[in-house]
């Protein structure tokens, strides 16, 4: 598929009451034959959770009037970064972006627009490090984020019902 002329525009934590069905629908849709798992009912509450951080941020992608998809996080608060547990010694740069989520929904997949959502994220930062979880069952997705300059630095169930992740490292800003 051709790369389609994506519109991408960033929002924070001030326009979350205009994103939130929006994120909440692409999921869906990303998510259409898992949703009996409660883990990804559970997603309105990670969109509260992370939106409700003051310095959260999204990028949000669209192809003329369709939602393309969505990349958002939010930084770490200091000492809370979960990914530190994992190295020893921990970077002396630390201040981290937390990558929570990047979704791409199917008609989009396989035409850059999940690398351009992720670098729109990333770029716009200016914390030291990005961190992400990725689902440990999807090695292609792990592989396509060490293409972007993560690297795996352990695993991690931060919920009891939550699949095994990877935790990833990036040094910011990213090549």
């Amino acid at each position: 598929m051709t790369t389609p002329a994506l519109e991408l525009r960033h929002y924070g934590h001030d326009d979350l009451l205009e994103i939130r069905q929006t994120l909440i629908d692409v999921h869906e849709d990303v998510y259409a034959a898992e949703m009996e798992d409660e883990f990804n009912q559970r997603f309105p509450w990670f969109v509260d959770h992370w939106g409700g951080h003051p310095e959260f941020a999204c990028v949000i992608a669209h192809d003329g009037d369709e939602v393309v998809g969505f990349a958002y996080g939010a930084p770490a608060k200091d000492e809370r970064e979960w990914w530190r547990e994992h190295l020893d010694p921990a970077p002396e740069k630390s201040s981290t972006f937390h990558f929570s989520e990047l979704m791409v929904r199917e008609q989009w997949r396989k035409t850059g627009a999940a690398e351009r959502l992720h670098r729109a994220l990333m770029d716009a930062r200016d914390d030291d490090l990005s961190a992400l979880l990725v689902d440990v069952t999807h090695p292609r997705v792990q592989a396509l984020y060490e293409s972007w300059g993560y690297r795996k630095v352990g695993e991690r169930q931060p919920f009891p019902d939550s699949p095994v992740f990877a935790v990833m490292l990036a040094d910011l800003p990213l090549s």
